[in-house]
């Protein structure tokens, strides 16, 4: 078992850092304090268990505790698409991207998406094959 979580850390994620699989909830921030973190990992439990009405619940508990945190509006957005409110889900969504614009896990999330394509990648410079000399 640890060496398929191994392997799934090691494949999932970026400069070492874990991605949550797509479509699962966020863990608590370090910018999350104690009662709220407590109260994402109780509505990620929740949600794991595919409760989702009592996952949104504890979602909107910990945003009322501390609306900043990202992962909370993220995690509430989630939970609402699986019940199929999305237009409730949306502003939190956006809200997430919001406070945390460059978390990637955030911005590409398949639920995130349907409210919004993903923003066009920028193009390098066009290589026209002078680039080794001046003109």
């Amino acid at each position: 078992m640890s060496s398929v979580l191994l392997v799934g850390l090691v494949l999932g994620g970026c400069a070492g850092t874990p991605q949550p699989p797509k479509n699962e909830p966020l863990l608590p921030s370090e910018q999350a304090s104690p009662p709220v973190a407590q109260l994402l990992l109780d509505g990620n439990r929740l949600f794991a268990e595919h409760r989702w009405t009592a996952a949104i619940g504890k979602y909107e508990e910990a945003i009322q505790a501390q609306p900043k945190l990202a992962e909370a509006h993220y995690n509430l957005g989630l939970a609402l698409s699986k019940r199929r409110l999305f237009s409730e889900a949306r502003p939190h969504f956006e809200r997430a991207v919001e406070l945390e614009p460059f978390n990637q896990v955030i911005r590409n999330a398949p639920p995130f998406r349907k409210y919004e394509p993903p923003a066009p990648s920028i193009p390098g410079p066009a290589h026209d094959g002078h680039s080794d000399h001046q003109h």
